[in-house]
Parts: C-alpha cells; structure tokens; sequence
C-alpha cells in the first residue's frame, strides 16, 4: 500500500510539474499583439504534434486560431500563415524586415553561402550567377543534351524486372545532376558516394540540436565523407544507435579539410588549359561569370544544386509514375504526346529544345503531381526586427511558416481538387494565377524550375515509351513531413 501511494504521489507531482511547465511556457510568450495559439512545452514546443499529425495540426489550429496563428515549432518561436493574401505579401515582400529562416541544421550542411540562406545584394547576385547556368539558352545548347544522354542510358534494361521506382528516381535525379555539374567526373561515383548522399539528405530536415547519432550530427559527419569520397569531382531527432566518435572540433577541421581539397580541384582546372563544358567549368570561366563567386560560394553552390534538384526531381518522378499508374485516360494521353514526338525521329535521336517545348501535356502532368502531392509544404523566413504583419506585431528573431500546402486543395482555386486532374493546367493563366505558390513566389521563385521540369519531361518521355508497367502491391506513401514510400514503391516493367 506505501509503495503505491508513493507512485501515486510521484504521478501526481509530475503531473503538476508538467503543468507548470505548459503554463510557464505560454505565460513567457504572452506578449501584447502576438496572434492567438499556443506554444506547448519549453525548448520541443509543439514540433512532435506537428511531426506527428502533419497537415491535420496544422488544420486544428486554424480551426481554433484561425488563418494567422503562433506556434513553436522546428526549434523556435513560429507564426504560423495559412492565408493565401498573407502569404504572397510574404513573398513578395523579402526586403521588408524579413529573410530565410530555415533551420540551422540545413545550413551547416549546404554550407552559409548557399542561395536558400543569403539575402539582399549577396542573394541577387548568387541567383545571377546559379541562373546564368540554367537560362533557357544554357538549358537549350548544353543540358538538355546531356539529360537526354543520361535519361536514354539510365532507363535501359528495366524491361522484365521488378523495380523501386523511388530509389530509381533518386539515382536518376542525382547522377543526372552530377552529370550537369561535373561532366566525366561524376562517372566514377561509386555506390557508397550514393549511400553518404542519401544521409546526407536526412541531416538537412534534422532539428538543429547536435546529439551523437542524431541525423543532424550523422549529416554534418556526412558531408566530410561526401567530398573526401570523391577529390575529382544535404523533422525529426532519431536516436539510430551509437555516437559517431567524431567531435565537433574534428569536423570543423575536417570541413576546411575539405574545402582545402576543393578549392585544389578548382585550382588545377584553372590551371588547365582544357575546357569543361559543365557547370562547374562556366563558374570558373571569369569571361562568362559576370557574377564572379569566391571559390566558398562555388563549393556551397554546388552542393545547393545537387540537393535542391535532387530532392524535388526524384520524388515528383516517381509521384508522376504512381499517379500515371492509377488514371490510365492521363497515361494514354501522355504516351500519345510523346509517341508523336518519336514518330518524327530516328530511334537514336534524342529530345530536342523543339520536342520539350511541345510537350504541353508533360507539363501539365508535372504540375498537377506537384499540386496533388505536396512535394513541398512550404518554406520559413525570419523577421529581421520587430514588424506589424496581418494586425498583429512579430518580435524580432521569430520564425514566420509561408504554409502553402492547403492552398494546393482549394476548391475554388481548383475544382475538385482531389482529383487528379492534368487538362486544369492546360488553360496556362492557372500558372500565372497570382496563388500559384508551388515554385515559390517573389525573388525566391525556383530558379531550376524549368530546368527541373526538362528533367523530369525526358524522363517520363523514355519511360513511356519504352514501358508499361504494375505496382507489384503493399507499398505504402507517406506525405508529411516528406512525401516518400518508406519501405519502397515496386512496379513489376515490361516492354511497351
């Protein structure tokens, strides 16, 4: 009986304890003109209900706070914006006291210099410099061809196999990059290089809290052994099993290590008299460079592009592929498009500028994969000072959530909008509607928008016309806090 009541009490106080903590919280950031919400505990705040529940917390909150609400949640203070007028002002509206606020872990891993976390003059001329790579022209004259060199290889013997079109496409996506940016080089990535990338990706969505085998502390460790692999040629704590023993003086170490190494594989590029005909070349060509970078900003650079196309490419690849798979009117239509566009070639012939510009229908598809899935919620910014915003005013340092994602489903910007529906986007003024948020919006519109998509169309195009194919069954997607099949998506391919 004393050991019980003992428990009991033990209960009891820690119920108490818990509740003083709650209040506590809430009481700390009761601050006259915050908008209405709540900021659950000390430090965690509300991150596991929004990790767990997803888009359905984000629907609660709205439903007792409305549109404009406060959180806690990625590691900070948050207002949350789900208002479509709002959240374009937002966009629109960078220079006005409000800069990217993503979080600290993705930043030690693209490295400081990378377009997502720069701002005012070094962000315009870092985006002068990324779109002087992928302009239309550049796009046009060098790579689509090497897209479609790449494309034709990858997808050459799929016929008869059971395949993961998820890990497909993140090899595809990946390699193809590597291919744009260091040209021949990136022919000796050996699988292990693939392995440390994949890590690599997980550290970035990490809470910026550096704990031993944390994908945060794994990631940071993992761009070390990324480049080392490689001298020639990134929202949720998991626990995974034993510390990494490296500290953190060592892999800062091993980071200049790094960079050491880097900057010798740019030095004897500038040093040959060869030409490189990749990305990596035109940066380092000062006659073509209008926007010359420092040797860190090219290093933080390529890292950013080969993440940032990596990770929307792959996942919007396969999303195409399932989504083809469960409306076949939308897969006929589509083999019909390029079907057409092979009957006027030799079989060898590859896709030309003229062939991506008539694939009106591809590029539908790809935007209505984008609108249905959500392949990206939305994006951070943080205030620079104290600011008025929607009749409310944000202290200084907080977080503000562009949270885009229910705009993808609103009846009455899109009839029906859980229906996957492609001809919506045929009528073009859809893409110039003043709620298109799935690029972004204002000076932080996707640069490799039109790259990405030429990418994912030469992809669909060799896919289609090749094969058909089944899901093999049982596989599960996931759509928070990344769209993903976890346990990977099976298609059983036969020749078309």
């Amino acid at each position: 009986m004393a050991v019980f009541m003992v428990v009991v009490l033990c209960f009891l106080c820690l119920l108490c304890i818990c509740s003083a903590l709650l209040r506590w919280n809430e009481v700390r950031y009761r601050k006259k003109g915050l908008p209405p919400g709540t900021m659950g505990w000390p430090v965690f705040g509300e991150t596991t209900e929004f990790l767990k529940q997803g888009p359905n917390f984000m629907k609660n909150q709205r439903a007792r706070y409305g549109s404009f609400f406060k959180s806690h949640i990625l590691g900070c203070p948050t207002v949350v914006s789900m208002d479509p007028e709002v959240n374009r002002y937002i966009l629109m509206n960078e220079a006005k006291g409000l800069v990217p606020g993503y979080p600290q872990s993705m930043l030690d891993i693209l490295g400081k210099c990378n377009i997502a976390a720069v701002h005012g003059s070094t962000h315009k001329y870092m985006r002068g410099a990324l779109l002087a790579l992928i302009n239309p022209t550049m796009i046009r004259d060098q790579i689509l061809p090497k897209i479609d060199e790449f494309m034709r290889s990858h997808l050459t013997g799929w016929d008869n196999q059971v395949i993961n079109i998820q890990e497909k496409t993140k090899e595809m996506a990946l390699l193809s990059s590597l291919k744009q940016i260091a040209g021949i080089e990136s022919s000796s990535i050996t699988p292990a290089f693939k392995t440390e990338f994949f890590k690599l990706v997980l550290g970035t969505i990490s809470l910026p809290i550096d704990l031993p085998g944390t994908n945060y502390c794994r990631g940071f460790q993992v761009y070390i052994r990324f480049i080392f692999s490689s001298p020639k040629s990134l929202m949720e704590v998991v626990v995974e099993g034993p510390a990494t023993e490296i500290g953190e003086t060592f892999s800062m170490q091993a980071r200049k290590n790094i960079v050491s190494m880097l900057e010798k594989l740019i030095a004897e590029r500038r040093a040959s008299k060869e030409v490189h005909q990749d990305m990596l070349g035109c940066l380092l060509r000062s006659d073509e460079n209008k926007n010359k970078l420092s040797d860190e900003e090219i290093i933080d650079m390529v890292v950013t592009i080969l993440y940032s196309g990596y990770e929307t490419v792959s996942t919007t690849s396969m999303m195409a592929v399932k989504y083809l798979h469960d409306h076949p009117k939308v897969l006929e239509e589509l083999r019909k498009e390029h079907l057409a566009i092979r009957e006027k070639k030799n079989p060898e012939d590859p896709i030309d500028w003229n062939d991506l510009k008539s694939m009106k229908f591809t590029r539908a598809v790809i935007f209505e994969t984008s609108r249905l899935a959500t392949i990206v919620n939305g994006v951070l910014r943080k205030t620079t000072q104290d600011m008025e915003l929607n009749g409310y005013l944000i202290p200084k340092g907080w977080r503000i959530y562009v949270y885009t994602r229910e705009i993808n489903y609103d009846s009455f910007l899109y009839p029906e909008p859980l229906t996957f529906n492609p001809w919506r986007w045929l009528d073009r003024s859809l893409e110039s509607s003043t709620f298109f948020f799935i690029f972004g919006g204002g000076t932080r519109l996707c640069p490799g928008k039109e790259l990405g998509i030429a990418e994912i169309s030469t992809f669909l195009h060799y896919f289609v016309t090749r094969y058909r194919w089944e899901e093999v069954g049982g596989d599960k997607l996931m759509k928070f806090p990344r769209v993903e099949a976890p346990n990977g998506l099976h298609l059983r391919v036969s020749s078309y």
